[in-house]
């Protein structure tokens, strides 16, 4: 060997033969740790990478990530925090696509997806998007505002290899009813279709001619607007579909659309996952019962009809992974789904009547305990109720240690366990204890620093957590930053925190993607010194109820809210009137 000559792992291979060996390593994580062995790898890593993934729009600049990566395909990129969901942002705080796309649009010719969450995605976006990139495939907007159908006119009319448009849970202006229509005869790519969350009425003779020349659909989600008795003409066109969405059940049973709709049902072969809105028209489930057994996806959400006609249904979906459902199915359909569902992964449960306006619903704790006794294979949980004890937690720790999400949403703060009145510090601090591989957790009910000692000595897989209306003061918020090794996200809002813990583990918001603190006990002073103590975090203030400027104001002034992400791009430059970057 030469003298001087230093070698390296990819000393000994082409660089082409590294890149194929990475091709192997999809999560970013693994990648990552592959960058850092050596430049050479680095250097390979980057020129590679065909998929990223921006957990933070503002984490880093669109120039910068587009030259990071110059040969990406597919981008994945989140905006407003995850608390804008709960209308705590500001409707104007930001998450603009605008500066990305144009980055894109310049050093990406070739992208081919666009996964864009929470962020404010206009007309002139997706208008650029539609003209920039002549090989594009999918594009998904969840959780997105600032657009039209006359922006999805454009995708439509100019991405003529389009596979995948998704759109789910956006606000959409519509002032271009038959965007639809934008497709050409000629486009036959769809592979995924979902329209469910667009206010305005659909052509149905437009679509029907859409749906039939693609061969390939999957994924047809349509809006409440399509109408009842037009839906079994739309299903007989696409018997191949897996995934589907049907709209709005809501009107008078006749037999003879009863059975039109039972028909096409009974056409589909491959059908795996259902969702729609059931409003008063519970006739007409009985209808879905042919596709019922090869379910393995269930989404009830909008199903407003009883406990008996939902205990019905979920009992004949022997096959069910996943189950979203409102709190009406309540104790008995639970224990139906324990019986009947033993496939069962995933169980979300959502209140019906989150202010208990109605007459009660009989959905408990027992209804929980009796899907973690039955369902052997459950690994994720969200469940609104409202009330919980510490020994159902314990039952449910216990029959489920394998539980990657536990959220548990108990509707009135500060509930304790209503049998013995203590607080369930014990209950979750045995979901914490038992579920080694738990990954997100909420807290809810009555709950002292106790449990936040038993999390952060214990959830070291811990990546987000969420906490409302909990803990006695700064020792609860110590005992999770100084803890919960992989902490990545957390949410905290009406709680007795402040400004020791913060400034105490200032480092560890460094290690972690973002913090939220919302109605705490955090001052304007403290927010100063962690910005100049760590100037590689954005602190963010946001106060929607008071004006001026915030030189002006003291460092005892209580915070209302505050966003903390780390980032290498800096202040960012798009802060509205009630956000000051610290």
């Amino acid at each position: 060997m030469a003298r001087g000559f230093r070698w390296t792992p990819a000393a000994s291979f082409p660089d082409e033969v590294w890149e194929h060996v990475f091709s192997f390593l999809p999560g970013d994580a693994d990648r990552n740790a592959a960058a850092l062995v050596c430049r050479a790898w680095n250097r390979i890593e980057r020129r590679s990478r065909q998929r990223v993934f921006i957990g933070n729009c503002y984490a880093v600049a669109p120039a910068a990530a587009v030259q990071r990566f110059p040969a990406v395909r597919a981008a994945a990129i989140k905006g407003k925090p995850h608390f804008a969901d709960f209308n705590l942002v500001p409707r104007d705080w930001g998450g603009g696509a605008e500066a990305w796309v144009e980055a894109m649009a310049e050093g990406w010719p070739l992208l081919e997806e666009l996964r864009f969450k929470r962020m404010v995605v206009t007309d002139d976006c997706l208008e650029l998007i539609a003209r920039s990139f002549k090989n594009f495939r999918v594009l998904s907007l969840i959780s997105c505002d600032g657009f039209s159908t006359a922006g999805l006119a454009a995708i439509a009319a100019n991405c003529r290899n389009l596979r995948v448009l998704n759109l789910h849970e956006n606000e959409v202006e519509d002032n271009c009813p038959n965007w639809i229509s934008h497709f050409p005869e000629s486009f036959t790519s769809l592979v995924t279709l979902n329209i469910a969350c667009l206010e305005g009425e659909v052509n149905i003779s437009i679509l029907e001619r859409l749906i039939s020349r693609c061969p390939n659909l999957k994924t047809l989600r349509l809006n409440h607007a399509v109408p009842l008795e037009r839906l079994a003409g739309l299903l007989h066109r696409v018997p191949q579909l897996v995934d589907l969405g049907t709209g709005k059940f809501s009107a008078e049973h006749h037999p003879e659309l009863f059975s039109k709709l039972q028909l096409a049902f009974s056409h589909f072969k491959h059908l795996k996952s259902l969702s729609g809105i059931w409003e008063g028209g519970p006739s007409y489930l009985p209808a879905i019962y042919p596709v019922c057994e090869g379910l393995t996806s269930l989404n009830l959400c909008d199903a407003i009809v009883q406990s008996s006609e939902l205990l019905e249904l979920v009992s004949r979906c022997k096959n069910l992974q996943r189950l979203w459902v409102m709190d009406l199915i309540e104790d008995n359909g639970l224990i139906a789904v324990a019986s009947s569902c033993k496939f069962l992964r995933e169980l979300r449960v959502l209140p019906s009547d989150p202010y208990g306006l109605a007459q009660p619903i009989s959905l408990t704790e027992h209804g929980l305990v009796a899907v973690s006794a039955g369902c052997q294979m459950l690994q994720s949980v969200l469940y609104f109720c409202r009330q919980m004890t510490n020994a159902a937690l314990l039952t449910i720790a216990n029959n489920r240690p394998k539980l990657t999400c536990f959220r548990l949403c108990i509707i009135d703060p500060h509930t304790p366990d209503y049998i013995t009145q203590e607080p369930l510090d014990a209950g979750f601090g045995a979901i914490v204890e038992s579920c080694k591989d738990l990954r997100r957790l909420s807290l809810s009910g009555l709950l002292t620093d106790h449990v936040f000692k038993t999390i952060g000595a214990s959830a070291n897989c811990l990546e987000m957590l969420s906490v409302a209306f909990a803990g006695d003061g700064d020792a609860g918020l110590h005992y999770i930053l100084s803890g919960c090794k992989s902490l990545r996200k957390l949410e905290i809002r009406d709680c007795p925190f402040g400004d020791k813990p913060l400034l105490d583990n200032a480092a560890k918001l460094e290690t972690m993607r973002s913090l939220w603190m919302s109605s705490c006990s955090v001052t304007l002073g403290a927010c100063r010194v962690l910005a100049q103590k760590m100037p590689r975090l954005n602190v963010e203030v946001i106060d929607e109820r008071n004006g001026g400027l915030l030189d002006s104001r003291s460092d005892d002034c209580p915070v209302e809210k505050l966003y903390i992400y780390r980032t290498i791009a800096g202040p960012r430059t798009d802060t509205p009137r009630c956000v000051w970057t610290v």
